[in-house]
């Protein structure tokens, strides 16, 4: 994405800077959060289906927004490959309203956007429209009003769905899994956000840092997580998500972990970041 943003970066127009950032007395709006790390496997997609399904445990409508082209979160939330007739790709190079691809999931209050292969073939597509890089952003603003977060699982690259995914949030919110290389990879991010934030979406923030696949046995776990901390001191949320059996059997029965084991400690430690979140945000958890 950096040359990405190397070719397009330049002044932002006037739309660019003010659309979809209502002052005070405006509209209701969701909180838009993408969940974002260019690096696979570090627990991304379940941490977007786990936060939103505590969330909704809590009384926040929450709509999911699978923008990953393999679908997980999708099937983390129970919804079949069969029937995502009208998924975000529809909703991304169609201009199909995104009330028409919204799928209500079995948790109360929870919603999601699908995700089908085709969004694989979105960047190229992408490429040659116009104002690329706020279609998402201009259905979420069209769309979704009725919802308290709106949280995008965002493909493990930085490419240009990913920037969509940005220009369209509030906030980012990483997924760092606590191994060797996780500080490389943290800056590479934080450097795109920045060019985002200065081109495209200068409202754009980093929400947190929440450290996952923790191995309390590991002494490279607790390294790699002070080294995180001295870094972003407290952009890095207290509650660390442990490695844990459950958490990963939970998307194999097409449910969030909380719902397939709420007692084990990965639930419990979701349970306490959405809470940490809100509270940080100053919403009553």
């Amino acid at each position: 994405m950096i040359e990405l943003l190397e070719q397009i970066e330049g002044p932002m127009t006037e739309q660019q800077a003010g659309d979809g950032q209502p002052g005070a007395g405006a509209r209701k709006r969701p909180r838009v959060i993408a969940i974002a790390n260019q690096k696979g496997g570090v627990g991304k997609t379940t941490t977007a289906v786990n936060l939103a399904t505590a969330m909704a445990a809590i009384k926040k409508s929450v709509l999911v927004i699978d923008f990953d082209p393999q679908g997980n979160a999708s099937t983390g939330l129970g919804v079949a490959r069969a029937v995502r007739r009208i998924t975000s790709y529809n909703v991304l190079m169609d201009g199909t309203p995104l009330n028409e691809a919204i799928l209500p999931t079995t948790i109360p209050g929870l919603s999601i956007v699908p995700a089908s292969v085709h969004l694989a073939g979105a960047e190229l597509e992408l490429v040659q429209e116009e104002q690329r890089e706020f279609h998402l952003r201009n259905s979420i603003q069209g769309g979704a009003a009725e919802y308290d977060y709106v949280l995008i699982d965002c493909p493990p690259s930085l490419n240009l769905l990913t920037l969509n995914a940005f220009c369209a949030a509030d906030a980012v919110l990483v997924p760092l899994q606590v191994e060797f290389y996780a500080l490389e990879g943290l800056s590479h991010l934080v450097s795109t956000i920045e060019r985002v934030r200065r081109a495209f979406n200068p409202s754009l923030e980093i929400l947190g840092v929440v450290l996952t696949m923790f191995d309390k046995r590991n002494n490279l776990s607790e390294m790699v997580a002070a080294d995180v901390r001295a870094h972003f001191g407290d952009k890095v949320y207290q509650t660390i998500i442990p490695r844990n059996v459950r958490v990963s059997e939970a998307p194999s029965h097409g449910k969030p972990v909380l719902l397939y084991d709420w007692r084990c400690p990965g639930s419990q430690a979701y349970i306490h970041l959405a809470s940490e979140i809100l509270k940080r945000e100053g919403v009553a958890a």
